[in-house]
């Protein structure tokens, strides 16, 4: 059995390069724990989720000046308080299905199954939106408008499904609405902020009778590793997509679902 500091480690990695990319972090880390025989108790799988924090913080860190420009004009700048609310509008509909359906889909969904054949499903579409011809109107995240915002967001709430991936739910409706490459992956990356910090928060409340020191400081291990790792994804994520599109994570979803689904079958 791999010690809990490692374990931290490990899963801290995962998350931090995954969470941004179109690749689906909460399926990666459910086939990690599978695969790696990690244990299946509650503490493991909130902290998957309270471990999100740090990768929310790197995008923080990134994107300092641009958010502090926007919270600071929200109350003199039309521009900025509509991309403050169209933020807002887009995260409404995955926190209301969590919050009616959350458990439910915890219960049937979450299973290492229905991740390989979500990965493999969704890398054909990434590949499909990557190859059609599309002609973006939109090149700036904070320029959608409110009706894009709130598609988006209703496109988001299937990730919900493990293996669909936020991230690439967030970026296929975005560039289909008409946002280019770079704009899709940024807004996707700003509406992580609300949905990754208010599942911390609900996650970390049902689950803080449980939180004793040892915890803390594995879940602080993992915070850091993710917060590490997520700012250099970011920071190279966003010029490789420009360049090459999303062919290559595509084909990663679809080669991690298969190879998942050989081993499945063969009881590993």
């Amino acid at each position: 059995m791999l010690s809990d500091t490692i374990r931290a480690i490990l899963l801290g990695i995962v998350e931090g390069v995954t969470e941004f990319l179109p690749v689906s972090s909460t399926g990666h880390l459910l086939l990690v724990e599978r695969f790696f025989g990690l244990d299946d108790s509650g503490f493991w799988k909130s902290f998957a989720v309270l471990i999100q924090l740090g990768a929310i913080l790197a995008i923080l860190m990134i994107y300092f000046g641009r958010l502090w420009r926007i919270a600071l004009g929200m109350f003199t700048d039309p521009d900025a308080r509509r991309f403050v609310i169209g933020v807002l509008v887009a995260f409404l509909p995955a926190a209301v299905i969590g919050a009616l359906a959350g458990g439910l889909i915890k219960s049937y969904l979450f299973n290492p199954w229905v991740v390989c054949f979500s990965l493999i499903v969704g890398g054909a579409v990434l590949l499909w939106v990557d190859q059609i011809d599309l002609y973006p109107r939109y090149h700036d995240a904070t320029s959608f408008s409110l009706p894009m915002y709130f598609g988006i967001g209703v496109a988001q709430c299937a990730a919900m499904i493990p293996g669909v991936s936020r991230s690439g739910a967030s970026i296929v409706s975005a560039m289909l609405f008409g946002a280019d490459k770079r704009s899709s992956a940024e807004f996707s990356f700003f509406l992580a902020i609300p949905t990754m910090v208010g599942a911390f928060a609900y996650d970390f409340y049902k689950n803080r009778a449980e939180m004793n020191t040892d915890h803390i400081a594995i879940v602080a291990i993992g915070f850091v590793v993710s917060f590490i790792t997520a700012a250099i994804v970011v920071r190279t994520f966003l010029e490789f997509v420009t360049r090459n599109g999303f062919a290559f994570f595509a084909w990663w979803r679809v080669t991690v679902g298969t190879l998942g689904l050989i081993a499945l079958a063969l009881g590993k």
